[in-house]
């Protein structure tokens, strides 16, 4: 009997898109603040994307360091490049350009809030620093919509590594077999949820990962499709 629906963040509950523009404006404050706006801030945001990007896949099923340190070291080697320096509240702006541009996908809160009508735990599994969760979550309004948010901040691993998930079941106070994890990374989340016995759902908006599809166990092209993959496991 499902018990416990699970979801990621950053893609899946929050739009890439979203995620682009908030890193973009990042970007222009730190060049604002180390007085280079002569700077083309999207060139500068690509790379520090690269950089980042390179960096969290090294990452990936590693024991945890912080994200902020990640980033900042991301930000430095691009400064670096550019002769200036990052600007020393830089986790600070991070975290407030995160409240002030993040975007939820449009179905996300009818989601969360069907699945909670239907008696389940509804938590949330994600690679994040606990500071930047918690008012990334309060800024879009659904800090209180989820019985439990598991980071690897908690869990002091990465995902796909089992810790994130066996601690956020625990909490749950589910079995494996009675959860379920919907990510939008195939290697990370659908792998991850899969080695502790967990079904997942890729949400794959575009298509763009179909090559990655047999990694996962339902698909869906947006989040309310889930209520529906839900529902029928319930009759199970």
């Amino acid at each position: 009997m499902l018990g416990a629906v699970f979801f990621d963040f950053v893609g899946t509950l929050i739009t890439k898109e979203g995620e682009n523009v908030t890193h973009q404006n990042i970007m222009r404050e730190v060049l604002r603040k180390a007085g280079r706006e002569d700077l083309d801030y999207v060139r500068l945001w690509e790379e520090y994307e690269a950089e980042s990007s390179a960096m969290f896949k090294e990452l990936a099923g590693k024991p945890y360091v912080k994200i902020r340190d990640v980033d900042t070291e991301a930000m430095r080697k691009v400064a670096e490049h550019y002769g200036f320096s990052v600007p020393d509240d830089f986790w600070e702006i991070s975290i407030a350009m995160h409240e002030r541009f993040g975007e939820l996908f449009p179905d996300a809160v009818e989601t969360i809030k069907a699945l909670k009508d239907l008696g389940l735990h509804v938590g949330i599994i994600t690679d994040s620093d606990n500071d930047y969760i918690e008012a990334h979550l309060k800024a879009l309004g659904i800090y209180d919509l989820f019985d439990s948010i598991t980071t690897s901040e908690d869990a002091g691993f990465y995902k796909p590594h089992e810790g994130p998930f066996r601690l956020a079941l625990e909490r749950a106070d589910v079995e494996a077999g009675e959860a379920l994890y919907v990510g939008d990374n195939p290697a990370k989340d659908c792998v991850g949820a899969k080695n502790v016995g967990m079904s997942s759902v890729l949400l794959d908006p575009n298509g763009t990962k179909r090559e990655l599809w047999g990694n996962c166990d339902f698909m869906v092209s947006k989040l309310s499709e889930v209520v529906e993959i839900v529902k029928g496991l319930m009759e199970k």
